[in-house]
């Protein structure tokens, strides 16, 4: 596990802004990603039944959408261990291979920090 306190700012505020997202709208995860410019992009899972999407793509669209063209960092609060090959791949596409990805735990201890590679 990652010490939280340990994490800069700005990767904290964003480990934040995905927790709440997942607890205010009660969806088993939530994300944020922070753009080339510091603005940043909370999403939740979709679940429609024409639509399917992870927190984090929800998040990395948002982005897009908003006309990001790069991002610095994402995370996301999950029960999961890491980040999936589909989430890791939509940070990619947006961020690069470096870009790193924080996972949290629901309580937002931050369990491991992988590279969207």
């Amino acid at each position: 596990m990652t010490d939280s306190s340990a994490l800069d700012p700005e990767d904290r505020k964003i480990v934040t802004l995905a927790r709440s997202a997942r607890a205010r709208n009660g969806v088993p995860e939530g994300a944020a990603v922070r753009d080339e410019t510091g603005r940043t992009y909370v999403a939740g899972t979709v679940a429609l039944d024409s639509l399917k999407l992870s927190a984090l793509q929800t998040a990395v669209a948002m982005a897009v959408a908003s006309g990001a063209t790069s991002l610095e960092a994402a995370a996301v609060v999950t029960e999961a261990e890491t980040a999936s090959a589909a989430d890791r791949a939509a940070v990619r596409d947006l961020g690069g291979a470096q870009t790193p990805v924080l996972v949290a735990g629901p309580d937002g201890t931050v369990r491991t920090t992988v590279t969207a590679g």
